[in-house]
């Protein structure tokens, strides 16, 4: 819910590592670095989707004289500790790629560069917010490329609790829906709300006609006709008969149709249009529903169903195939008392558990002529390039794969922004629906070919020579100390 202050949504361990920090006398500066290692459902792109949340937490982070005492009442933690915390603030600097943002696997979506104990506190907030709504906006954009423009998100009673409806419609909004039916999110957000009636609605009247009729009474102007409670062909019957109604009262719907929650929606789909055609109403809306995803969607279109109008709910709402983001959140240096920056990594086994040290940027580099994506170049802070240059990207595993961009021939954009400078807010959060204007474009930059839902190409994420280097310099150096 909308919660004034998160302060305590955090791992235990959070706050016993800052208390190691705190009896230790730690107080340098470190960078940490959120980002996640694997497309979600199986695509070749991501969206950065949750900023506006994590802004509101850092603003309101502070611990209330109840949550000490509930620390207190742990055992974990020591008087002067405490009195420490009740005196917290968040004082250091956070960058983030703006919500919308077409992102991909390694690159950080946000960055945060503070005393230690206050970055180490807002790792598990952060990554809850980020990791959930960037997973259901990248599932949304997913099921409203199959399907077109016309998506509703239906998905609130299925959602995991009340927080992950909420955000996660807000999170559909920004990928391309045109409405939710979640009326709360609709107040929080300012987006519009959709909806028409349940079966119940038909199953309460005497005949499905009239339940049409009542209903079409009271909406004129949204009569979206539920027609699958008893039989699908009646039912479209009976919309006609409603909609011939309207006509002859001089009643001009502004949205008018059927909605088909069951069934074959392929064949019934387009029995329904010819009957509506037939009858004079090509301006019908057909809606569907029923456990939709971008997969159905797919198959449904190649099939020729002639749906116009898509309401996805649980599949949508939970990314019913894919349901962790998977984002992580991990230290990639800390300055010294002297101010000198110390690149720090971790090395796994796992190659792709192996973090890129250093504080970084994100180079996004675009073709000139086209506007698409040709890759994105991370790099550290300091490096700077010329776009009037010739530019060669190497793949940071199987270095032989290299491409080289000519000069003149590409645009280069930085993707993370400044939020918070020195505890203070510097960034103003867009409207959903200014955000979701800013997603339609980001997801024009994308080539068809890494929009397929099988096989997708993926975009290229290489590192610059010189953190290449610095990289492999530290995997150098942690294995001559093994040996």
């Amino acid at each position: 819910m909308n919660y004034d202050n998160l302060t305590l949504l955090t791992d235990l361990y959070e706050l016993t590592m800052m208390q190691g920090y705190f009896k230790s006398g730690a107080t340098e500066r470190v960078v940490f670095d959120a980002f996640y290692r694997k497309n979600p459902c199986n695509g070749a792109y991501a969206i950065a989707c949750g900023l506006e949340q994590v802004i509101d937490y850092i603003k309101n982070l502070h611990f209330e004289e109840k949550d000490i005492d509930y620390l207190r009442s742990t055992g974990f933690f020591t008087e002067d500790f405490l009195e420490y915390l009740s005196n917290f603030r968040f004082t250091g600097d956070i960058y983030a790629i703006p919500e919308g943002t077409i992102v991909f696997p390694r690159e950080p979506l946000v960055k945060v560069i503070a005393p230690i104990m206050e970055a180490q506190l807002v790792e598990t907030a952060l990554l809850n917010i980020i990791n959930h709504q960037s997973l259901i906006a990248t599932k949304t954009a997913r099921v409203v490329h199959e399907a077109g423009p016309g998506v509703m998100e239906f998905g609130l009673r299925r959602a995991q609790g009340p927080d992950a409806g909420i955000y996660g419609a807000r999170a559909a909004m920004i990928a391309g829906c045109i409405g939710t039916s979640n009326v709360l999110a609709g107040q929080m957000f300012d987006v519009p709300v959709k909806g028409t009636h349940a079966h119940s609605w038909i199953m309460s009247f005497k005949t499905e006609l009239e339940a049409f009729r009542t209903y079409a009474e009271l909406f004129p102007d949204n009569c979206i006709l539920l027609v699958d409670t008893y039989d699908v062909l009646e039912g479209v019957k009976h919309a006609i008969t409603i909609f011939d109604e309207m006509k002859a009262k001089g009643i001009k719907s502004r949205f008018f149709g059927i909605r088909i929650d069951s069934g074959d929606l392929a064949y019934l789909s387009k029995k329904a249009r010819i009957m509506l055609d037939e009858a004079g109403y090509p301006d019908a809306v057909i809606s569907a529903s029923s456990d939709l995803d971008e997969y159905l969607i797919n198959s449904l279109k190649n099939q020729g169903a002639k749906i116009t109008s898509w309401g996805v709910g649980t599949n949508l709402i939970t990314s019913k195939d894919w349901p962790s983001f998977g984002g992580v959140y991990k230290l990639a240096a800390i300055y010294g008392e002297d101010g000198q920056e110390i690149p720090k990594i971790k090395v796994s086994e796992n190659l792709e558990k192996v973090t890129n040290p250093g504080n970084k940027k994100i180079l996004r580099l675009y073709d000139k002529k086209t506007g698409k994506i040709r890759g994105d170049l991370i790099a550290l802070i300091a490096e700077e390039y010329d776009p009037e240059k010739d530019l060669t990207l190497f793949d940071p595993v199987a270095t032989w794969k290299r491409t080289t961009l000519a000069g003149g021939s590409y645009e280069i954009r930085e993707l993370l922004v400044p939020v918070f400078i020195n505890g203070k807010c510097v960034y103003e959060s867009p409207t959903v629906m200014e955000i979701r204007d800013i997603c339609a474009k980001e997801k024009e930059t994308l080539w068809e070919e890494s929009q397929r839902l099988v096989n997708p190409q993926e975009v290229f994420v290489d590192l610059s020579q010189d953190l290449w280097d610095l990289k492999n310099k530290l995997l150098d150096k942690v294995h001559n100390y093994r040996d």
